[in-house]
């Protein structure tokens, strides 16, 4: 049976080309600087962000606890939205390993108004702790896949700066946000002092993500991601993917967004099903099966059993992720088997 994996963009698999890229890397020892492919991708990199270095790194989370541990010292605060990924799934790496507390404020769109931010900002140093960080997110996992727009993220950036308070983008997806927002990427991370960046969700590569910023706040970056486990060695093996995805892979990004705009589309005409398809505006859809009469858990499973695989978002919601290795063509049958799945209960 074949089976459709809408359950993230991390299930894809590397390219040709980037299997080829692997296989023919040129490595050196990354901990002595000498990886001549880690210290591409880092150079690319930093450029497709306009930030002066980069640090490449395993994962996401590796990449948000390194910014977190530089940003911040032991005993501050941080601002980010309730349903962040780096407050909701991290581990509470913030606090056990940055010795940090979160401030999680609530938004719609996943990003605090400057009046909210300003509210902690404002208060006395003396009676109450430092808050020295904003962490935001864009596109926001947990918020639907929503693109932040840029005026959004400056207005916060203003008012961090004007308290002399850093931002560190959680940009996971920033290629999408850029593609569905219709600017260049440079933009949305201007808007930040430190941007993290996934190359293995939409773009497709096995392995890493990309932490940028100026060049004394990577240098300081490089001494947390060590504290962390990150310290790497011939490590150009898995970055020639990265290269290849950030060389080849973020155009073609306008796919996913357009094959879930049209999963929407479908779903949308279900009963007993809640889909706003003027919502999605990535590569995310998020189903709410509240009316349905089954927890999410059990219409999961149920779908598993169809050949679609779908993530469980709360007690009633699913999502469903597009991505390279999903076509138009399983997309529509897809939304077939959730629709006979539907009319079956």
């Amino acid at each position: 049976m074949e089976i459709i994996d809408l359950r993230s963009d991390t299930v894809t698999k590397p390219t040709p080309r980037m299997r080829r890229a692997m296989a023919e890397a040129e490595v050196g020892d990354d901990c002595y600087g000498e990886d001549p492919t880690v210290n591409e991708l880092e150079r690319l990199a930093a450029e497709k962000m306009g930030k002066e270095a980069a640090m490449y790194v395993p994962s996401g989370t590796m990449g948000n606890t390194s910014a977190i541990m530089t940003h911040t010292q032991g005993g501050d605060f941080i601002i980010l939205d309730r349903e962040s990924h780096i407050y909701y799934y991290e581990w509470g790496n913030m606090a056990a390993l940055a010795g940090v507390m979160p401030i999680p404020l609530d938004s719609p769109d996943g990003c605090p108004e400057p009046e909210q931010i300003e509210e902690y900002l404002a208060r006395s140093p003396s009676r109450f702790p430092k808050v020295s960080l904003i962490c935001l997110e864009n596109t926001h996992n947990r918020r639907g896949g929503l693109a932040i727009p840029v005026g959004r993220l400056r207005a916060v950036k203003e008012i961090a700066s004007k308290y002399g308070v850093k931002v560190h983008l959680d940009g996971a997806r920033i290629f999408n946000a850029a593609l569905a927002l219709g600017v260049d990427v440079k933009e949305i991370a201007a808007c930040a002092d430190s941007v993290m960046f996934c190359l293995s969700k939409g773009l497709g590569a096995p392995v890493g993500s990309v932490l940028t910023g100026d060049a004394e706040f990577i240098s300081r970056a490089r001494r947390a991601r060590k504290r962390l486990g990150g310290a790497m060695r011939q490590a150009g093996v898995i970055a020639a993917a990265g290269i290849v995805a950030l060389t080849e892979m973020i155009d073609r990004l306008v796919e996913d967004h357009e094959n879930a705009k049209l999963l929407a589309q479908k779903l949308s005409h279900l009963p007993k099903i809640r889909i706003n398809p003027e919502k999605v505006q990535t590569n995310m859809v998020m189903v709410n099966l509240s009316e349905l009469g089954i927890s999410a858990e059990e219409f999961a499973r149920r779908a598993q059993e169809e050949g679609v695989k779908v993530s469980c978002y709360g007690p009633s919601t699913v999502r469903l992720v597009t991505h390279k290795d999903v076509t138009r063509d399983q997309v529509l049958k897809a939304a077939d088997i959730i629709a006979k799945i539907v009319s079956g209960i």
